[in-house]
């Protein structure tokens, strides 16, 4: 076996590559991010050996800037493994005393770490391929972060223009009032609108809904509003309510595209009540291949959902925080879906209850629930059976 241990960067690779005695086959060179220098990683590689099946590869997981190396890895039938930066970090640290940190001696410990720690699984096709999902479904995730932060702006600029008219509506964010709001940015241009005019504006955005006695309840308001007559205000509300609507027709189409994803996928995720395709996609997209996790803990431990533990001699830790370490998307979308699933399935309705009868805080309990959930969605990948009560 040969064992090759890859720090990535941006514009270059640095490379080992040990025998199976831990021996250097050859000194840690460098190599450029293009095709030449992923040429001359290949040459040296199976100028060792061209066995396929006698070559290990390793390296860290460090975002996009990993992609390119690990497709054509893949792409080279070459057995690969993703390490997690605080996993080598740690394991560097074990194997000296002296705080040495170099590109080239990050490269020496993923090539030790693959001849010595045997529990590393090796990275499938399964994972590469979740990839894309995985990228819609965290574009959409800050999308709607981006989104919300909007949302938050034009409540600000409301309250300055035209506080009273949230009082008057279900909530500012619906199609009718970003249509007022878009055109009259502000109690002075609702008041000086003609009747007929704000009544077709209503009426239109809001598909029959608010038709003249709105239109003149809303001016009314306007006329004795204590909203501020500020242009700049008022432009800025303009800009972002556009903004907000440009965004929207964005994550409807990314998550058209995830729904085509998943369902060439087939994922008896879907099978689970509460679960839709937005959660199902990013638990699918962020765990990637379920083979590669010997139980669900696993699971639980890599979306930062498990318990912290500290124990010293007597000292036994009563207070367990979660850890948060991990796939935060991940924590995110089992957490939430969790809620879902409780909502919507008699079972975990009923073990989400008997938690917070116990004392549990919501969250607490939630988190509990949120347990049984990754063990059942573990057996079902695993399986490909559907959801049974």
């Amino acid at each position: 076996m040969i064992y090759v241990g890859i720090d990535v960067a941006k514009d270059k690779h640095d490379c080992c590559i040990l025998g199976s005695e831990a021996d250097r086959l050859y000194p840690v060179f460098t190599i450029p991010n293009n095709k030449a220098g992923f040429d001359e990683l290949y040459e040296k590689i199976f100028s060792v050996t061209e066995d396929k099946t006698e070559i290990k590869v390793g390296l860290e997981a460090t975002g996009h800037y990993s992609l390119n190396l690990l497709g054509s890895l893949i792409d080279k039938g070459l057995t690969t493994c993703v390490i997690n930066p605080l996993h080598t970090d740690l394991y560097r640290k074990g194997l000296s005393l002296r705080n040495t940190k170099t590109d080239k001696v990050d490269a020496g410990s993923i090539a030790m770490m693959l001849i010595t720690d045997k529990t590393l699984k090796p990275y499938s096709d399964t994972s590469y391929h979740s990839e894309e999902l995985k990228s819609l479904t965290r574009y959409r995730f800050d999308k709607v972060q981006e989104r919300a932060k909007l949302k938050t702006s034009v409540s600000r600029l409301v309250n300055i223009l035209f506080p009273e008219l949230e009082s008057l509506v279900p909530t500012l964010h619906m199609a009718s009032v970003y249509a007022l709001l878009s055109e009259l940015p502000g109690a002075s241009y609702i008041t000086d609108c003609h009747l007929t005019h704000l009544k077709n504006l209503l009426e239109t955005a809001s598909k029959g809904r608010y038709g003249r006695d709105m239109a003149i309840t809303i001016r009314e308001v306007a006329r004795d509003s204590i909203g501020s007559v500020m242009p700049a205000k008022s432009m800025e509300l303009k800009h972002t309510i556009h903004l907000i609507e440009v965004m929207s027709e964005e994550i409807e189409e990314i998550e058209a595209s995830i729904r085509s994803i998943m369902d060439t996928f087939g994922s008896p995720i879907m099978t689970i009540p509460g679960i839709n395709y937005r959660m199902g996609a990013m638990i699918l997209a962020e765990v990637g291949d379920f083979s590669r996790f010997s139980n669900a803990d696993q699971i639980l431990a890599f979306s930062g959902l498990s318990p912290s533990t500290y124990q010293s001699g007597q000292l036994d830790s009563s207070y367990s925080h979660m850890e948060k370490r991990g796939s935060r998307y991940l924590r995110y979308a089992l957490f939430n879906a969790t809620k879902y699933v409780c909502h919507w399935d008699e079972e975990f309705g009923k073990y989400l209850a008997k938690k917070i009868s116990e004392g549990k805080h919501y969250n607490v309990a939630v988190s509990h629930a949120a347990k049984k959930l990754i063990r059942t969605i573990y057996r079902m990948e695993l399986t490909g059976e559907t959801y049974r009560k």
